[in-house]
């Protein structure tokens, strides 16, 4: 459990830090950071594009500007130089399609109480909601993995891999990098239909498309793909959206489908033993209970055991700490 200088300061500012999260989430809804760009604009110039009510445009900008994502010199906004990196569009890092699907949960979090007293969940899961909803939980899989992809690829050890089952990829990010990093790998992205034109547009982006294709399937409901086709799998945030017994089976289509000897990794926000920490992965099992039957996070025990009782051996816990808590879990199947 994480400790923390609580006093009445600290515990006022964490009940209305919704207040700084709803300015953000307002300005990259608006697409102000796009607007402004690289140039230094007034309010009326800004509202040239928005045509929203000035009065309030003025006073997001200001608490934009008191939350240090613009600058005010005389009466011109500009872009901070995080919020241009981050937050426009027009950047390869823009990280508002994640700020977007963290606002579309919003109304889940704002009912939890309801979520505990009935014990369901309050919302949808994002995969199956509408398509802006799905756009922006796929694209924001994409902001996430790109953040840490590329780095990883390099330290990830595939390179006696042939063949990478990429289990649930969403978008493709990490076979697509991983395929970049190791140029005699070849991958499949396995996941739902509605996930192809995202998956097969950012494969084309990166020139990958002759050696990354898509596999249309539910890897809960579907029988899986032909068996002992693959030499590695990667396993990334799909084990936290289903129950223990689902997430064993989960793993177990996935070992089904390697070879014998070959690599599997599990990609989660993993909870400490005693499930109270890190803080990060513990927020987030709430946020499984949201908006699934019985998503949680795990703990390494629990994964562990999750890989042993499909006949995965040699587990280990990878060095890796990713930006928002995660960690890796690496075994071999036998």
């Amino acid at each position: 459990m994480e400790s923390f200088n609580w006093n009445p300061g600290s515990i006022l500012e964490m009940s209305g830090y919704y207040w700084k999260t709803c300015t953000l989430h307002t300005g990259v809804k608006l697409d102000v950071f796009t607007v402004i760009g690289s140039n230094a604009l007034s309010c009326d110039e800004i509202n040239e594009t928005l045509t929203v009510d000035k009065r309030g445009l003025c006073l997001l900008l200001n608490s934009l500007c008191a939350l240090g994502l613009l600058v005010k010199k005389e009466e011109a906004y500009s872009n901070s130089p995080p919020a241009l990196t981050f937050l426009s569009k027009d950047s390869p890092k823009y990280l508002g399609f994640m700020i977007m699907h963290h606002h579309h949960l919003m109304e889940s979090w704002h009912k939890m109480d309801t979520a505990i007293i009935k014990g369901k969940a309050t919302r949808g899961r994002s995969s199956f909601s509408n398509e802006e909803w799905r756009e922006n939980f796929l694209m924001g899989m994409f902001n996430m993995g790109m953040a840490i992809a590329p780095g990883l690829s390099k330290e990830l050890d595939l390179s006696d891999c042939k063949r990478l089952l990429d289990l649930g990829g969403g978008p493709g990010t990490f076979a697509i990098h991983f395929c970049l990093a190791n140029p005699e790998l070849k991958a499949s992205v396995y996941d739902l239909e509605t996930t192809r034109p995202f998956a097969e547009k950012t494969i084309k982006k990166f020139n990958v498309s002759d050696r990354i294709d898509f596999i249309p399937g539910n890897y809960i409901d579907d029988e899986f793909i032909e068996s002992n086709l693959f030499d590695a799998a990667w396993l990334s945030h799909i084990l936290h959206g289903e129950g223990p017994e689902q997430g064993s089976q989960i793993i177990g289509k996935a070992v089904a489908a390697l070879k014998p000897g070959s690599k599997i990794f599990i990609h989660e926000f993993i909870l400490n033993d005693t499930m109270d920490g890190p803080l990060f992965p513990a927020l987030f099992s709430i946020n499984m209970y949201l908006g699934t039957n019985n998503g949680q996070a795990y703990s390494e025990s629990q994964l562990t055991d999750m890989l042993k009782s499909n006949g995965v051996k040699n587990i280990q816990r990878l060095s890796f700490v990713g930006p928002t808590q995660s960690g890796i879990l690496s075994g071999i199947t036998s």
